[in-house]
């Protein structure tokens, strides 16, 4: 399953992601005249706040589409994957990722790359899904999806690793890991609710099924998630659990 983003559906039902990327910014602590790779950088929200702070910022996305809404914004953006920087061996002072992490397929080859464009000392500053991330929506999209033959469409959309595991992993690509943090952060989601989250981080699959069955799946996924996630004023929580860390290039 290749996951695909529509710009004006991101901003529209997932805002609240980069809304939520406070604390992220905090520990990169960008300062003037640094030079910052936003990896996944999106429509560009996150890397015009870096910007702000002074820092020359770059961002890179594998969505074109994405990267088109980031220019749009102003801001200087490639279209690249995580996994195939397209930049010069240590290029930058810090590389920035805010709930991107997760979609990579190749974490060890994103690692090599990521470790490589830095300078000597520089540093990785990420939040992306930890374990347990959206736990209830997973379960009960797979459960619809088995019942209409799909099940494996869900499987290994995202991957949600726990803190130790990442830090190993970091460390075996020769990171320095500072600080790092397993945070659960129940999310109101907008308006739009459970089918907007669905349509917008589930579009991949969604867009893999057959048309007579999509609609299905969507409506029963939603009903299912009701009694769990929908509180009495009708306002849907989904269950994040995020994953920020600050690793070192030594």
């Amino acid at each position: 399953m290749t996951q695909t983003w529509d710009p004006l559906a991101y901003e529209r039902n997932g805002a609240f992601v980069h809304g939520l990327a406070g604390g992220v910014l905090e520990w990169l602590d960008a300062q003037p005249g640094e030079y910052v790779l936003d990896l996944g950088c999106g429509d560009g929200q996150l890397t015009r706040r870096i910007a702000d702070s002074g820092a020359h910022v770059l961002g890179v996305d594998a969505s074109a589409e994405m990267v088109a809404a980031a220019r749009e914004r102003g801001i200087e953006a490639e279209h690249a994957k995580a996994e195939e920087l397209p930049f010069r061996d240590a290029t930058f002072d810090a590389v920035f990722s805010n709930a991107v992490l997760h979609w990579v397929r190749d974490h060890d080859a994103m690692m090599r790359q990521v470790y490589r464009v830095l300078k000597p000392g520089g540093r990785f500053v990420a939040e992306m899904g930890g374990h347990g991330n959206v736990a209830a929506i997973h379960v009960a999209l797979t459960a619809i999806l088995e019942r209409y033959g799909f099940g494996d469409r869900e499987s290994g959309v995202n991957y949600y690793p726990s803190a130790d595991s990442y830090a190993q992993r970091l460390k075996r690509h020769g990171f320095k890991v500072e600080e790092m943090k397993l945070i659960p952060r129940p999310t109101p989601l907008p308006e739009s609710g459970m089918e907007g989250w669905l349509r917008t981080f589930r579009r991949g699959v969604l867009e893999g099924l057959p048309p007579d069955v999509r609609e299905t799946v969507l409506r029963e996924t939603v009903a299912l998630l009701e009694p769990a996630l929908r509180d009495e004023s009708g306002n849907w929580i989904a269950g994040y659990v995020r994953l920020r860390f600050v690793a070192r290039a030594m």
